[in-house]
């Protein structure tokens, strides 16, 4: 039986009472201060939030066209690579994130924290790059850590693979991360930070045929950005592939004929232009700009005083030496000032005024007519020619073969040369011509420069009859199918228009040169089953300081300093009666073109045509068009002065 309810139970049971209904509107008040917190304070940051983390856009890179040789070999690919990103508005702790990451990564964090503040600013969605071409370990790591790392993702891109590592290196060139300059260039509308593209080479000369175009995808996410579908995708379209005219067994030989040496063999059709060889000594590994230079590294490369990033085929400009005597002779024969029979007497020297010039050979070569001052290299010769015409006109003959002028090979960054005049020495130094500056420049010294890409034009002219043909680096351009989107045809830019008899005698001395008991370049002669093909072409040894007065012919080079010795030149063509290669030599502080340069073309050209078969011996030349200039030159020939 419940007893009657006093005073102090109805109290006890009131105050209960009123403290659970104290706790509960507490509960609630809280509740809703957190609501309105919630939905009033943050309610327009959690919504975007929620937002974005329901509904992504991400970019799919293009795969680049792919590089091939002329025979269909690959040169250059692309290969699947893994990069590391954080989106910093799904990371919660950014340092404790990084920091994770750092010990994962083994990288350390204020590294890994640069990255994020150097990244531009207002788009927390968008992802910062914090590594590239990370191996497979590092993958493997960061997967397993995923579920404690919100906001990484790790992204496959394809990277370009150079497959045989510093080979053409300077024709095929290397890509680089856009820079903020270019991104601001309308030429680059379509490029974002972290993008690659050309830039050198072919690889920056064709990079609108190369680049392709990105694609993208709508995905869901998570709040931790972790992906949970593709909404929509469109699929990137790949870049073009190009078909290169270099032959890969030639430019193989030519790079190895350059080991160990500072300089640039370029091998070039005379009928197309096509470059089938273009190698500059000491090159690069692409590669490494695609994974990117320590800091040792990039000094070891920059500081190098060979100049292993410059492409010395096209932009190494050199006295010409006697390399430029065919047009010297060409002047002379085009002006009327001598026929092939002209005789003048080398005794070794040559006096004008007080100066004394030299030739190359100290006890002369006595009476001498054109034909074997070519073949032999006769510099007292060339003096009296120079002397006869002025530095203007040999200056305008030289610009007649396009020397001074860029061959516009479709390379960056190529140097035009230099063929001084007169007026150009007044105007630049403020001194007049002196007539002593006639006699040197007639022998290719003095202020003349050609790059090696200009003496292949320059010789292919002679060796094809006068033309002068565009240099080609590419053949066509194909789609990903194999269909051609465009054939890249030869180019014929102008015509010496000479007399054939003169461009005949050019062709018959400059065989001449080799082939001749005496001539200079005898080295460059084709050697075993290759005997009978006969290969023209010249020697030319380019003074880089004035030989002292009492210096000897057969003096040691190895006894001058690397930096003060000649360098050495040698520019052929094969066969001789229908030119098929033109080969330019050139080695940097070489010595002699017959003895250091010379050697290097026969190499080249030994490898061009060692799967031809054999050849009959060359038809008697008596009765060509040369001969309508007289047969002194024919008789000299055979003549040992």
């Amino acid at each position: 039986m419940i007893g009657p309810l006093t005073t102090s139970s109805l109290n006890g049971e009131r105050l209960r009472f009123q403290v659970v209904v104290y706790l509960v509107v507490s509960v609630f008040v809280v509740l809703l201060l957190r609501l309105w917190f919630l939905q009033i304070i943050r309610g327009e940051s959690y919504r975007n939030l929620s937002e974005n983390n329901r509904i992504r856009l991400e970019d799919i890179p293009p795969t680049r066209g792919i590089i091939y040789d002329r025979d269909g070999r690959i040169l250059v690919d692309n290969r699947p690579a893994f990069k590391l990103a954080l989106v910093p508005a799904d990371v919660g702790d950014l340092k404790q994130t990084l920091g994770k990451l750092g010990r994962i990564l083994k990288v350390e964090g204020p590294q890994l924290e640069e990255k994020v503040k150097s990244a531009p600013k207002g788009a927390p969605f968008r992802p910062i790059l914090l590594s590239r071409d990370m191996n497979r370990d590092q993958v493997a790591a960061v997967e397993t850590h995923r579920f404690n790392l919100p906001g990484v993702m790790v992204q496959i891109e394809p990277r370009r693979s150079y497959e045989m590592p510093s080979f053409a290196a300077h024709l095929i060139g290397y890509l680089g991360e856009i820079e903020e300059a270019q991104l601001k260039d309308r030429r680059h509308l379509g490029y974002k930070l972290g993008d690659y593209l050309g830039k050198y080479g072919v690889e920056m000369e064709w990079e609108e045929e190369l680049k392709g175009l990105r694609g993208g995808r709508q995905v869901e996410a998570d709040a931790a950005g972790r992906q949970l579908s593709v909404l929509r995708e469109v699929a990137p379209q790949p870049g073009h592939n190009l078909i290169l005219t270099l032959d890969t067994q030639l430019q193989l030989r030519a790079e190895s004929a350059l080991e160990g040496k500072a300089g640039a063999i370029v091998a070039m059709d005379p009928t197309t232009g096509d470059i089938l060889a273009m190698a500059s000594s000491p090159a690069f590994d692409q590669n490494q700009f695609v994974r990117g230079f320590t800091p040792s590294e990039w000094r070891a490369i920059v500081d190098n005083p060979l100049h292993p990033l410059e492409n010395k085929a096209i932009q190494g400009q050199y006295p010409l030496g006697s390399t430029f005597k065919p047009v010297v002779a060409t002047a002379a024969l085009a002006e009327g000032l001598v026929d092939p029979e002209t005789n003048f007497s080398c005794s070794g020297e040559y006096q004008l005024g007080n100066q004394v010039y030299r030739c190359w050979k100290k006890r002369g070569h006595g009476q001498i007519a054109l034909y074997q001052a070519l073949v032999q290299s006769c510099d007292i010769y060339f003096y009296q020619l120079g002397q006869k015409l002025g530095v203007d006109l040999m200056s305008a003959y030289a610009q007649r073969y396009r020397l001074g002028s860029r061959t516009l090979i479709r390379l960056n960054n190529e140097a035009g040369g230099l063929v001084p005049t007169a007026q150009w020495k007044l105007r630049r130094f403020g001194v007049p011509w002196q007539k002593g500056e006639d006699l040197v420049t007639a022998i290719g010294q003095g202020f003349l420069l050609a790059t090696p890409i200009q003496m292949a034009v320059y010789y292919a002219a002679i060796a094809n009859g006068g033309k002068f043909l565009r240099p080609r680096v590419v053949l066509r351009v194909e789609d990903p199918d194999g269909n051609v989107v465009k054939n890249v045809s030869p180019e014929i830019l102008g015509n010496l228009n000479l007399s054939p008899d003169i461009i005949s005698f050019l062709q018959h001395a400059l065989e001449g040169a080799v082939n001749d008991p005496r001539g200079t370049g005898r080295a460059a002669q084709l050697r075993g089953r290759l005997h009978n093909i006969k290969v023209a072409g010249k020697t030319g040894t380019a003074q880089v300081i004035r030989a002292a007065e009492d210096e000897k012919e057969e003096d040691d080079e190895t006894q001058i300093p690397y930096e003060f010795r000649d360098h050495a030149w040698f520019v052929a063509y094969a066969p001789a009666e229908a030119a098929e290669i033109v080969v330019v030599a050139l080695v940097e502080h070489g010595g002699h073109g017959g003895s250091a340069a010379a050697p290097l073309a026969r190499e080249v050209m030994e490898e061009y045509f060692k799967n031809r078969p054999p050849v009959q011996e060359a038809e008697d030349k008596a009765g060509t068009p040369a001969a309508k200039l007289g047969t002194g030159w024919q008789q000299a020939a055979g003549r040992r002065d």
